[in-house]
């Protein structure tokens, strides 16, 4: 299966999945119940948003904080609460794919 996603690099990723993050997150953050998954737009190909966040979910770049607010504002505080320091965008990408797989499984099916 082609790869869709490009590899993190010693935990860090490319600004441009940064911005899928982020894309994702808009994303998620408009998603209605009873729809099926949003897709984002990466390199002219349509991804699921877990997808982005399954990517991210090692990524140990620190979330800028208009990341941080946006993920504040669609996540419960108490699944992110990660200790100590600052969060990465692992923290917020494995809350947030759970999140997703969660809402997929709970998701009506059409008859």
């Amino acid at each position: 299966m082609m790869r869709l996603l490009p590899a993190l690099h010693e935990g860090h990723a490319p600004v441009y999945l940064h911005q899928a993050f982020s894309d994702a997150l808009d994303a998620f953050d408009d998603w209605e119940h009873g729809m099926g998954e949003p897709l984002v737009e990466f390199e002219g190909l349509s991804i699921p948003i877990s997808a982005v966040f399954g990517r991210m979910r090692s990524c140990s770049d620190l979330l800028p904080i208009r990341i941080l607010e946006d993920v504040a504002a669609v996540v419960p505080e108490r699944l992110l609460a990660s200790g100590e320091g600052p969060l990465a965008y692992a923290d917020a990408a494995r809350v947030l794919r759970a999140l997703c797989v969660e809402r997929l499984r709970n998701a009506e099916i059409p008859r």
